[in-house]
């Protein structure tokens, strides 16, 4: 009877398991979503909840400039057309560059604030300036979307501030990262500049990975409240290149560590790789029927000591919180069947050589050689205390009351005619103010 009763208990355990197994795919556990492949032939070498819906927050810009990208190959614009900032430009909620109600940018110039500082007020010019309004506009980047097969996306604004029907999913995202590489490979610039400089002000990347993790050069990061923090990633070494997408992370730290400790379990073949089963091909994946995973409350809630901003990585290299969450990352035990990570995954940040970006037309070398040449400001500039839900204000919020003004050492820049803001109130900035945070 003992011989018996032993399969019978090992059978039992091992449905107890599988169903266990089943119920926690299904459901997010760590309140994540993770993908990792690779960025040639599309495999999937690691999926946790990746086809879960998912507020996108800042890494929407991705798609932003994918759209612009093809409205330059289609050449309904270039790179030189300028756009005016508008009253709802203006008004978009921060981080942004702050420029007054009139003020003319090159596209150029735009791509890269909007990809650098992930300035919500130049995704907005440039919403507006290539389809005429931000519905529009939106409707173009779900249309996009839904072509390159990203079936769980919908974008009703082009710089993710919170919004019901923004979603997105990590699979539709690692999608959107491997149609840029392929599409748009000449213009990969735009999404490893490490620094911006404005004026005497010079901003690092939000992009934690950039001059930190060994072949690093993409893409993008985003944070509010309901998304947690969310960073599209991309890396190559030798001939190999992995695309690793984080969403729902508890710090900047964090997500730095989760994408870095992807792609080195990428780049180094496990031998024990062939016991595990094919997760196939990234569109492939099937989408999951559900609402948006809403993290509001673990990220902004009561218990929050200061409610987190997008620049939390800035903020961390300078107090040491980054160190703090490696620490915590590297606690966390790994599968026995895969490789294990190196401890020492991400470098201090070096020193960088910023890109000038200036408004108005496009200077000249010359010109542009001068602006590089201007010292930078000593010391970095004074920071805003975040209000509480700051990180979850609708694009339509009515801030516009504050200008900022134009950086002293830039007032050689031509100043349009319309430099002042119109008296009557701007029209609504579409879908953009529906949201459930």
């Amino acid at each position: 009877m003992r011989l018996l009763r032993a399969p019978a208990l090992g059978f039992a355990l091992s449905s107890v398991v599988i169903v266990s197994a089943a119920f926690f795919t299904a459901t997010p556990v760590r309140c994540e979503a993770l993908i990792l492949i690779d960025a040639d032939s599309g495999k999937v070498l690691r999926a946790e909840n990746a086809t879960y819906p998912w507020y996108p927050a800042s890494t929407t810009k991705l798609m932003t400039l994918y759209v612009t990208l093809s409205a330059i190959r289609d050449k309904r614009i270039t790179m030189d057309t300028l756009f005016t900032v508008s009253q709802n430009a203006a008004m978009q909620a921060p981080t942004k560059m702050g420029f007054p109600v009139g003020t003319q940018v090159t596209v150029d110039n735009a791509l890269k604030m909007m990809m650098v500082k992930s300035a919500n007020d130049m995704a907005v010019l440039l919403a507006e300036g290539i389809d005429g309004s931000v519905d529009d506009f939106a409707q173009e980047m779900t249309e996009t979307a839904h072509r390159l097969g990203m079936s769980e996306s919908s974008f009703v604004n082009p710089n993710g501030l919170p919004a019901d029907g923004q979603i997105v999913s990590a699979r539709d995202l690692a999608m959107l990262a491997r149609a840029l590489l392929h599409d748009f490979s000449d213009y990969s610039f735009y999404w490893h500049i490490p620094a911006i400089k404005w004026g005497r002000r010079v901003v690092r990347n939000y992009n934690p990975l950039l001059g930190r993790y060994a072949g690093a050069d993409g893409m993008k990061t985003g944070f509010i409240c309901a998304s947690g923090f969310n960073l599209v990633a991309t890396a190559q070494r030798d001939n190999k290149r992995l695309i690793a997408v984080v969403l729902g992370a508890p710090s900047g730290g964090a997500r730095a560590m989760k994408a870095a400790e992807m792609l080195e379990s990428g780049f180094h073949q496990n031998p024990l790789a062939w016991l595990t089963p094919s997760l196939g091909t990234v569109d492939a994946l099937k989408p999951m029927d559900s609402a948006p995973m809403d993290l509001k409350d673990q990220m902004c809630g009561g218990h929050r000591k200061r409610a987190p901003a997008e620049d939390e990585d800035i903020d961390a290299d300078n107090t040491g919180q980054s160190a703090a969450d490696m620490i915590q990352q590297h606690s966390i035990l790994l599968s026995a069947l895969r490789a294990p990570t190196d401890p020492v995954l991400l470098s201090d940040l070096g020193p960088v050589m910023p890109v000038v970006v200036y408004t108005g037309p496009t200077r000249t070398q010359a010109e542009i050689a001068n602006l590089q040449a201007l010292p930078e400001a000593d010391g970095a500039a004074p920071k805003k205390k975040s209000k509480s839900k700051a990180a979850d204000k609708p694009a339509s919020t009515k801030s516009a009351a504050v200008k900022p003004a134009e950086p002293a050492a830039d007032k050689s820049a031509a100043k349009p005619a319309a430099a002042k803001p119109a008296a009557k109130k701007p029209a609504a900035s579409g879908k953009s103010a529906s949201t459930s945070q």
